[in-house]
């Protein structure tokens, strides 16, 4: 009896800690005061994004993003391929809703404005639109399947056709996203681009903007969202919030993007 009694008793004590042990498990890594530990995230932004992204990256407690930038056409062709980033934010609405279609991505998020200008060196004398089309002007443009070449096209097609002409003539090349673009003109390669107002700002004074008339202006909004079968979906979210209502959307401010354009 006394050795039943012991056998039991051992049992009995090992169920307690192995429940405990199953409790501590449970609880997804949190602490007593409930807080997660620090999840690592892949982020796929348009390259007009860098610079916010970057001054934020820090600031989303808990999350660690693994920032990728590229054109948002290419970015969202990885994703159809199969590669699984856990955010993706796109310098459209359009890439964000067809994902969403297909089943790859969760329900899009419009997070960001911002404003379509004529970019060109500090000291050019090219100094409206019109400009562009002159003898000896080099221009370069986004593709037409990136945001910013699409946005360029919708400004060329409110033109009249004899003006649109005289510029794409002197369009040298179209290149894959706007950082290209930028560099362009920053090397001295180029004499104008359009490009968005915040990575005019990002140049620190190499480049300067000239404002579009505003019956040329296209609506620039940037969609966002967290990857149908991203690995942190918890933390994808998390992030994602920080870039519409918290330290992520302050960076995008400062950096010179606008509110979203929808109510």
């Amino acid at each position: 009896m006394r050795s039943s009694r012991w056998w039991l008793a051992t049992l009995l004590a090992a169920g307690v800690l192995v429940g405990a042990g199953c409790g501590d498990d449970d609880d997804g890594g949190a602490g007593a005061d409930g807080a997660t530990e620090n999840k690592t995230i892949v982020v796929s932004a348009a390259a007009s994004l860098t610079e916010a992204l970057n001054a934020c990256k820090d600031d989303v407690g808990g999350v660690t993003p693994k920032l990728s930038f590229a054109g948002s056409d290419e970015l969202a062709a990885q994703i159809r391929q199969g590669v699984k980033p856990d955010v993706f934010l796109s310098a459209n609405t359009k890439l964000p809703d067809a994902l969403r279609k297909e089943g790859r991505l969760g329900e899009p998020v419009e997070f960001a404005s911002n404003e379509l200008v004529v970019a060109v060196p500090k000291d050019s004398k090219v100094a409206s639109i019109e400009d562009l089309g002159d003898d000896g002007v080099t221009v370069v443009l986004g593709s037409g399947s990136v945001p910013f070449g699409s946005y360029t096209r919708e400004v060329l097609g409110r033109l009249p056709n004899d003006e649109s002409k005289s510029i794409l003539d002197n369009v040298r090349s179209n290149e894959p996203d706007v950082k290209s673009a930028v560099g362009k003109l920053t090397q001295g390669a180029a004499d104008a681009s359009f490009t968005y107002n915040s990575d005019v700002e990002a140049t620190d004074g190499k480049l300067k903007a000239i404002k579009l008339p505003e019956d040329l202006q296209p609506v620039v909004a940037y969609g966002a969202g967290v990857v149908e079968g991203a690995k942190e979906p918890e933390a994808a979210q998390k992030y994602l919030d920080s870039v519409t209502e918290g330290a992520c959307r302050q960076a995008l401010m400062d950096a010179g993007f606008g509110p979203p354009s929808a109510p």
